[in-house]
């Protein structure tokens, strides 16, 4: 059998930033329609309890006023370095995917410069100036096409060794005036990658991805629902229903598409590791997914969610997912060597992709 390179991960790190959130704290807010612009009659209470019925919601974790994203990145990236072992110094390169840059909290402005993967090199003490940086911005699949394209790097021979980092800080691009902002959260996950010469198919097996970019309305960035708002910041909008149905439409022939690159069926999968978006809509991906192989008794345990307590970190949940898995804080999941499992997600593009990776 030939010897072929393959991408594992030897190490994973994740922060969870300290603030808590929980539903009760929206009760003072001020929601609009999306679609009249005006303030919704129902009260507030009845909004929030539709809100966790759909998404499964409970509470979210925002980041600390000092906090910035390349700081909760920073942060992921220096836990997995170390749960690694590696000499950070060895990194041939860093990526970091995000979506909003560095996100001030007196000005809720974002500074784009120097790029994030750039700073947090630069907050890691990293000297050696081969190890390059870039960022990747992809909305929600953000970090696994990080991933994808970290693999791409490593197969091609010519680095040995990487840290992919997701980190977004959503609390401050939502807006106050939006029930939306309900579902949005902080947080970093991050994953060390390297190249191994095996005759065993092992790690990452393959991947998947497509943008349907005229569809790319469904999540833009607007501003405040409230013509009344102080300031002309900009506010991410999403048009919940259309990318509900988008996502049960395509992500399920992306996830299969992958696993047949791989040349492996539904049955041989330990976990889906799914976007942390909305559970209802996750619930009725998996179910999709399942149809499309006939299967119908589903595991209960094939799908992970953190969603409850920490909500949508956008490029942040399944690398933080992943290493709650990994280092075994997720009640009821683990990981064994050999387990095949799924990295897919959807959002803003609109973006879809999936990875199959075996755990060595």
């Amino acid at each position: 059998m030939a010897v072929n390179i393959h991408t594992i991960i030897t190490g994973s790190g994740s922060y969870i930033p300290p603030v808590q959130i929980d539903n009760d704290h929206f009760s003072g807010y001020r929601f609009f329609d999306p679609a009249t612009r005006q303030p919704f009659e129902k009260e507030n209470e009845e909004i929030i309890e539709k809100f966790r019925e759909i998404t499964n919601i409970e509470e979210r974790r925002w980041a600390l006023p000092e906090e910035q994203t390349s700081d909760l990145g920073y942060l992921a990236a220096r836990n997995a370095i170390e749960s690694s072992g590696i000499d950070p110094e060895s990194l041939d390169f860093i990526i970091a995917a995000h979506n909003f840059g560095d996100m001030a909290s007196d000005n809720y402005r974002a500074t784009m410069v120097p790029y994030i993967a750039a700073k947090i090199k630069q907050k890691l003490g990293l000297k050696n100036p081969q190890m390059f940086a870039h960022d990747v911005i992809a909305g929600c699949p953000g970090w696994v096409q990080a991933l994808i394209v970290a693999d791409m790097y490593l197969k091609s021979g010519y680095y040995q060794r990487g840290l992919v980092i997701g980190t977004d800080l959503n609390s401050r691009v939502a807006d106050p005036n939006d029930r939306d902002t309900m579902i949005f959260a902080d947080g970093a996950g991050a994953v060390i990658v390297e190249a191994v010469s095996s005759e065993e198919p092992v790690g990452i097996l393959s991947h998947a991805a497509q943008t349907d970019a005229l569809e790319s309305g469904f999540l833009v960035m607007d501003r405040s629902l409230n013509p009344e708002y102080p300031r002309d910041d900009l506010f991410i909008r999403m048009q919940g229903h259309k990318v509900y149905v988008y996502a049960l439409t395509n992500v399920p022939k992306v996830v299969k598409r992958s696993l047949q690159l791989a040349g492996l069926t539904l049955e041989d999968v330990k976990k889906v590791l799914i976007h942390q978006a909305n559970e209802k809509m996750d619930q009725a991906i998996l179910e999709r997914v399942f149809k499309l192989y006939k299967i119908k008794d589903i595991p209960e345990d094939v799908m992970p969610m953190t969603i409850n307590k920490l909500g949508n970190s956008s490029s942040a949940t399944i690398p933080t997912l992943y290493d709650l898995i990994m280092k075994n804080k997720l009640d009821g999941h683990s990981f064994s060597s050999g387990d095949v499992i799924v990295f897919t997600s959807v959002g803003a593009g609109m973006m879809i992709n999936s990875v199959v990776y075996r755990l060595p």
